[in-house]
């Protein structure tokens, strides 16, 4: 490591909106993941960051420096294209699941290392661990082996990964420091570049449930982390797509599963279908294939092939039951009307009180909790009709997950709503 700096420069310069060097961010990070930097330092640093930002070499080599922390994993021996997604996180997030499977069909191998929920946004782990006998963690030539015989993974990211990010994310977590877009972005792209996959497909929520709640936000951000994706020489592009309102009818673990498995057999709700087919389109056009029809695989059954012999491959059990929450609560619709609005943030919040997400790391999921929809905005109701059905093993949680929804239900006496764009923009 070249060079030996002093922390409490490095900070000052941030502080006073200077610009670091090349050689005192890789000092920095360096230093910050064998622990020569201390947490409170780096949290000085995380927030002059916050406060003034970076320019785009800065975080272009903030980025580098933390890949650098670790291991890289490389797919070359594959023989063969590979492609990623990531979504920045919002409710009723299923696509991962039927999407990997999906652009295996056409011979791109899709490695996609996935995380755990926090929060209102749940994580596609928790939801795959549903399914009985299901793994997430898997070696690294376990994970080749798949690849190379299935042509999809969706497991736990190794340990080995950008270890400074494992670090960074926790104290950003606890200091407020976690909205700044450089430190999402180095965060985000840090982990998909080490994945070593060829292209990278970005989905940048905006709205009530997504971590970028205004258009402007959402924009920024996927621009840098393109950008970040091409200095790095993987093929990147981002959406940018509605999180208004949840996507599909279900947010929760198994009932989510049970809605992909029903995208897969050629159904499911339109709006899960819409993205999963436009991001099989992105990804496989990154990956060089433009002459693919991914909406066919999913109603021919190549995809649902895909699937089956993916997730049993991780161990899980095709033929046992999904779990079921044991206890269940109806909301009706409080009108007759047009359901104008159904807040995402609130849904996800009331999903995560009801068991299906985590406050704190260490929390255990409920597999069979969550939210099932039984109208999606613009859909006539008549009032006692069923909105929502509320899913928990443990019925003290039902009063908190009301209150989430309280405001969540806009229903207007006449008029059609608007039809909200599902995909808003293309940024490449």
């Amino acid at each position: 490591m070249s060079g030996n700096f002093d922390a409490v420069d490095i900070i000052r310069t941030k502080r006073d909106k200077g610009t670091l060097s090349d050689e005192q961010i890789d000092w920095t990070i360096d230093a910050y993941t064998r622990g020569i930097i201390a947490d409170e330092q780096m949290s000085a640093l995380n927030m002059a960051i916050l406060l003034n930002g970076m320019s785009r070499p800065e975080i272009s080599r903030w980025t580098a420096a933390m890949i650098a922390s670790g291991e890289r994993m490389d797919f070359s021996a594959l023989g063969k294209a590979t492609a990623d997604k990531h979504s920045t996180g919002g409710v009723g997030d299923k696509i991962t699941l039927p999407l990997a499977a999906l652009v295996a069909v056409f011979g791109v191998a899709v490695p996609q290392l996935s995380g755990r929920g926090l929060g209102h946004t749940g994580g596609t782990l928790d939801k795959l661990e549903s399914i009985p006998g299901w793994q997430a963690s898997l070696s690294n030539e376990q994970m080749m082996n798949q690849l190379s015989d299935v042509g999809a993974v969706i497991c736990a990211a190794g340990s080995g990964l950008a270890p400074a990010d494992k670090k960074l994310y926790a104290l950003r977590d606890v200091t407020g420091t976690v909205e700044s877009i450089p430190l999402i972005a180095s965060s985000i792209m840090s982990k998909k570049i080490a994945e070593g996959t060829g292209s990278l497909v970005l989905d940048v929520k905006v709205g009530s449930g997504a971590f970028m709640k205004d258009e402007e936000s959402a924009r920024e951000l996927a621009e840098t982390m393109v950008a970040l994706g091409k200095d790095a020489g993987v093929n990147t592009v981002a959406l940018l797509t509605n999180m208004e309102t949840p996507l599909g009818l279900t947010a929760g673990n198994a009932i989510e599963v049970a809605e992909s498995v029903e995208v897969l057999a050629g159904g499911g709700p339109e709006d899960v279908v819409e993205l999963t087919v436009r991001l099989a389109e992105e990804m496989l056009a990154c990956a060089g294939i433009h002459d693919a029809d991914p909406a066919a695989a999913l109603q021919d059954g190549r995809a649902m092939d895909v699937w089956k012999r993916m997730i049993s491959a991780q161990g899980g059990d095709l033929d046992a039951a999904l779990p079921v929450a044991k206890e269940s609560e109806m909301i009706y619709a409080p009108a007759d009307g047009v359901l104008v609005g159904l807040d995402a943030l609130s849904v996800g919040v009331a999903a995560w009180r009801l068991g299906a997400g985590r406050a704190r790391k260490e929390d255990v999921v409920q597999a069979g909790a969550g939210v099932r929809m039984h109208a999606k905005p613009g859909a006539m109701v008549r009032a006692g009709e069923p909105l929502m059905t509320l899913l928990t093993d443990t019925p003290e949680k039902f009063a908190r997950a009301h209150d989430a929804l309280a405001d969540a239900v806009v229903i207007a006496s006449e008029g059609a709503r608007p039809a909200q764009q599902l995909i808003i923009d293309r940024i490449s």
